[in-house]
């Protein structure tokens, strides 16, 4: 249990250490294109706090499917004790085509920028735009 708990808060601290860094690189990075691919991590980054967010930790764990076609109500206390959080899930499924989508534009605008300006440097593309 103790093991555990320390696997918990070490798991949390390398997700927050990763967003840190990823911001880091949004706010910081050079080039339009790793300020991209530093967006795409912090994406997948919070998708993957929100997932460990939704799971249960201790015990019995199972997936958020019943078992039974036919529950009866002892069957749908037991699954509610025991099941993981669906919604975490559903909202992920949600933010990766939304990411993905996101990124897509994105590159299309870098791409843009690069045809425009010849360079993807954002001291240079603020210097040659005025």
């Amino acid at each position: 249990m103790i093991i555990e708990a320390i696997l918990q808060l070490y798991g949390y601290a390398a997700l927050i250490t990763v967003v840190a860094i990823s911001l880091y690189g949004i706010v910081r990075g050079p080039s339009l294109i790793k300020k991209l691919i530093a967006l795409t991590i912090l994406g997948d980054t919070a998708n993957v706090l929100i997932i460990f967010l939704g799971f249960r930790f201790g015990g019995e764990i199972y997936p958020p499917i019943l078992p039974t076609l036919n529950p009866t109500q002892e069957t749908i206390s037991w699954f509610i004790s025991v099941a993981v959080d669906p919604v975490p899930q559903c909202l992920v499924i949600t933010a990766i085509v939304i990411n993905m989508a996101i990124t897509m534009f994105l590159a299309f605008l870098i791409i843009q920028v690069y045809r425009l300006y010849g360079t993807t440097m954002v001291k240079k593309i603020a210097r040659l735009k005025g």
